[in-house]
């Protein structure tokens, strides 16, 4: 069961404490390190959202595990998840806390998706004219391959898109002939 408002919450209230105590980077270094373990071990996720393992042995594992190894503004609030009973939303709060931090510090994900692996000095390519044409200077390129492009790529940042893909324009040109705008032109 998801609920991105409570997750939203929590990660908002922890941004705060983390920027008002001058800690922002050294907390955001510690919820990368959560989204990894939560991403590799599906077992410690599956354990959290648990209902039928007690709140307090999901709390010890908390405990257990992240025991010295994270900022003190860390430690607190996982304290405060293991005690307000919020274990199962654990893995929300913490990419909504990465997604609050890239918003905050002006970091854009954008994700550009081609038929074929593209080089890195392809991608920098990108990454420059993104900048040159936007006010995004802070980027964070995805590249994902798709087959069915057939070739080109898409483009999307924000609410932008751009698809300049060979099954775009394929398609494109498939409805102008399904409209026979050709054969009335011709006449």
């Amino acid at each position: 069961m998801q609920n991105p408002q409570l997750a939203f919450r929590y990660a908002k209230s922890l941004l705060n404490e983390s920027i008002q105590k001058d800690q922002l980077k050294e907390v955001f270094k510690d919820m990368n390190v959560l989204s990894d373990i939560c991403t590799k071990n599906d077992v410690f996720i599956q354990m959290l959202k648990s209902p039928i393992i007690p709140n307090e042995k999901k709390g010890d594992v908390l405990r257990a595990v992240l025991k010295g190894k994270f900022s003190e503004i860390t430690a607190r609030f996982l304290r405060l998840i293991a005690k307000k009973h919020r274990e199962s939303y654990f893995l929300e709060m913490v990419n909504a806390f990465i997604d609050l931090y890239k918003e905050n510090q002006k970091i854009y994900k954008v994700r550009l998706t081609t038929a074929v692996p593209i080089s890195e000095e392809l991608k920098q390519f990108f990454i420059k004219k993104i900048k040159a044409d936007t006010s995004m200077q802070k980027i964070e390129l995805e590249s994902v391959v798709r087959k069915e492009l057939i070739g080109g790529f898409i483009l999307e940042y924000g609410d932008q898109l751009a698809d300049a893909s060979v099954s775009y324009e394929l398609g494109n040109s498939m409805k102008l002939f399904r409209k026979n705008d050709f054969i009335f032109r011709l006449r």
